[in-house]
């Protein structure tokens, strides 16, 4: 069995026909696990398998299909280290309040997921628990934080996983390892039992491999949590129902300017233009709008999230500060050196940007740019850093502003490397991207191809 092949509806209805069981498809992403994770680091912790048969409630969602978990989210009974020195040996008492819900939903968790250390990076280059490399050239980055999680999903070690998303740490590694992943309205999905990175950044949200796994995974995640400050009650939503629904007449605004265009490469402006083409074929109505304001957002951010990272780990930097890798320690020295004005500048280029993004959604339902300025870079040598800094460039304003975005794949570039096409709304308005961003998929067929290492070394082509 390939367990990368199907949707998590499609299993699903497997699964109740009984064409297959929970436990052989748990079964089969332990195999690959067990072939592909020495290699790529995609796990700090698998959960031992159990020789009891997986038996689901047939009436739940996830029918005890197998889920990844960040190693940012509390895990009842199951080391939950952050990707850090400092809680190498955490074990919580309490699921995080995603995690329960996805347990009452039939979820099988088979592991913990790599991350850069506490999140703060992009890289997922982790000095405590190792690398974690890109499926389609191990000598490339899968992107961070979530990078674990978008390897795992892409190799079919799970079938979806749980990211976070600060900068962009769940756009970016599903950019670079070729799925999908989406970052909700802030407040959508509660925080409670998720590392903090920034309490005014954060965002929890899913990683798949199809648009309407990432829609019902964003189903069973969401609800308001009295106990979480940054949880906003609203309507429950149904983000399936309507996504098949035509996009004609949908008006997009394709990013142009400056701030998109003199960093990224010619292959990914390319592919993301030919993905408006597509757009442009179902009957939306493109038009180019220069984005260069954000990118005054994506400063601000930068600015806030190593503040607001210093802010919570400022005892760890206090006593232990040569406990965190070179590359974290740096970022959160500089979080600490901001001073208040800095900051509350930033808090109001925060507040410019997302009245300027309100602004520019009252005329168009979504906005299209890459996810990414360039795909994969190496993981190590000379310019490994400076590349990596231009991940989060595209994604970063839309954690500044909390707008749902997402991320799907929309084509290669010559070196085989994936390119990611990011798809922005307003707030709360999850079900026009995934409209979008699964019209686009069902016209392509990015979303079929597979990673070079599963080919070359599983087998599973």
């Amino acid at each position: 069995m390939n367990p990368d092949s199907l949707t998590l509806s499609e299993q699903r209805e497997l699964i109740k026909s009984k064409e297959i069981s929970a436990s052989d498809l748990t079964a089969a992403c332990y195999q690959q696990i067990e072939r592909l994770n020495p290699t790529l680091n995609a796990f700090i912790t698998v959960i031992p398998k159990s020789d009891e048969e997986i038996k689901p409630d047939r009436h739940l969602p996830l029918l005890g299909i197998p889920i990844a978990v960040k190693d940012l989210y509390d895990t009842k009974g199951i080391r939950t280290t952050g990707g850090s020195k400092f809680f190498a040996d955490h074990v919580p008492t309490e699921d995080a309040f995603v995690v329960e819900k996805i347990k009452q939903a039939g979820a099988y968790i088979i592991g913990k997921t790599n991350t850069h250390e506490i999140a703060l990076g992009v890289t997922n280059n982790n000095p405590h628990f190792g690398a974690c490399k890109n499926p389609w050239d191990v000598t490339r980055t899968p992107g961070g934080s979530s990078g674990g999680s978008a390897v795992a999903v892409a190799t079919g070690m799970s079938l979806a996983a749980l990211g976070t998303d600060t900068g962009g740490s769940i756009r970016i590694p599903a950019s670079l390892c070729g799925v999908v992943g989406l970052k909700p309205t802030y407040g959508r999905i509660s925080l409670r039992g998720i590392m903090p990175l920034s309490w005014n950044l954060d965002h929890a949200g899913p990683i798949t491999k199809r648009v309407e796994d990432a829609a019902l995974m964003l189903q069973i995640m969401g609800g308001y949590d009295s106990e979480d400050p940054a949880s906003f009650k609203t309507l429950p939503g149904d983000f399936s129902s309507h996504m098949r629904d035509t996009i004609r007449d949908r008006r997009v605004a394709f990013a142009i300017g400056n701030f998109v265009e003199e960093v990224t490469s010619p292959e990914v402006l390319e592919a993301v233009r030919k993905a408006a083409d597509v757009l442009a074929g179902q009957g939306a109505i493109i038009e180019e709008v220069n984005m260069d304001f954000l990118h005054e957002g994506a400063i601000a951010n930068s600015i806030m999230t190593q503040a607001d990272g210093a802010a919570f780990h400022r005892e760890r930097l206090q006593e232990h500060p040569d406990w965190f890798g070179a590359d974290v320690r740096q970022r959160l020295e500089t979080g600490a050196a901001f001073t208040s004005s800095e900051y509350s500048l930033a808090r109001r280029t925060q507040a410019i940007v997302r009245r300027r993004c309100d602004l520019l959604f009252e005329e168009y339902d979504v906005l299209i740019l890459p996810t990414t300025p360039i795909t994969a870079p190496i993981l190590e040598g000379e310019d490994a850093v400076e590349r990596a800094r231009l991940l989060t460039r595209l994604t970063s304003p839309f954690n500044l502003t909390g707008l749902p975005a997402l991320s799907v794949p929309c084509g290669f570039d010559s070196e085989g490397l994936p390119i990611g096409l990011q798809i922005v709304s307003r707030a709360w308005n999850e079900s026009g991207v995934l409209r979008i961003g699964y019209s686009y998929q069902e016209a392509t067929d990015w979303h079929r191809k597979k990673p070079n290492i599963v080919l070359e070394n599983a087998g599973a082509g």
